[in-house]
């Protein structure tokens, strides 16, 4: 992999989207930073993260023959490789929740932001935030924040962190090349926080608490919860909270 090191940029993710319309980009080039002070999160949420002691980086990544129709593997295939380095660490309660975080413990470690240039019917490239809590101790107004060294009282080395996971996106993006699109969605739903386990949500467009159970993600992408009378409704993003 190409690595470019900053000392501090507002968002790797926007770094990297500029980058590769001036030039073109290696495949698997990442972007790392100390500090970032714009980090940005699913539908314009902000990233917030220590400087030097937490992984914000960002991964550029092209496509040959990837449909637009099928984006929704590229994030299986994204949140698998993340959460497979996590899990040879021993984490108590890994889980993937929908779409993409990083959860242990029932709280947020890692964060994914996903942006696609497209071409016609087809994704062209895409730039992965990935936006990893290592050796930070503190979440001032973020309770449901954890990092690595929380759980296990111990620092991590962050070149080692970033190789590993670089290393198992390029195992899971050889899936997607590759169409195993039926092995990506069994790993991921395996992961997947309360899949197939009765749980309370809430519908935020209605504002109503209900009772499902998570059975799967559309085609498009959404969230896919069963009702109690057994019928299937699908959830978009900030469509539906986890209760």
């Amino acid at each position: 992999m190409k690595l470019i090191k900053l000392h501090t940029t507002t968002s790797t993710n926007s770094f990297l989207k500029e980058l590769s319309k001036e030039t073109r980009l290696d495949n698997f080039t990442v972007v790392l930073t100390d500090e970032q002070t714009l980090g940005r999160g699913q539908v314009q949420q902000k990233w917030q993260s220590e400087p030097f002691n937490n992984l914000t980086f960002s991964v550029f990544v092209s496509f040959n023959d990837l449909k637009i129709i099928h984006q929704k593997y590229l994030n299986f295939a994204v949140s698998s490789a993340v959460f497979n380095t996590l899990e040879s660490l021993d984490l108590p309660k890994l889980t993937i929740k929908w779409p993409n975080d990083i959860l242990s413990d029932n709280k947020k470690l890692c964060g994914i932001l996903i942006e696609n240039q497209l071409k016609k019917d087809k994704i062209n490239s895409s730039v992965i935030g990935i936006g990893l809590n290592v050796n930070q101790l503190i979440f001032n107004e973020l309770p449901d924040a954890i990092s690595l060294k929380i759980i296990k009282q111990t620092n991590f080395d962050l070149d080692k962190l970033l190789e590993k996971i670089v290393v198992n996106l390029k195992n899971q993006i050889r899936n997607l090349a590759q169409k195993n699109f039926a092995l990506l969605e069994r790993d991921y739903l395996s992961s997947l926080y309360k899949f197939n386990k009765p749980s309370m949500f809430r519908d935020e467009i209605n504002q109503h608490l209900f009772m499902g159970k998570i059975v799967g993600v559309s085609l498009e992408g959404k969230l896919q919860v069963e009702l109690e009378d057994e019928l299937v409704k699908d959830f978009g993003l900030k469509e539906i909270k986890f209760l």
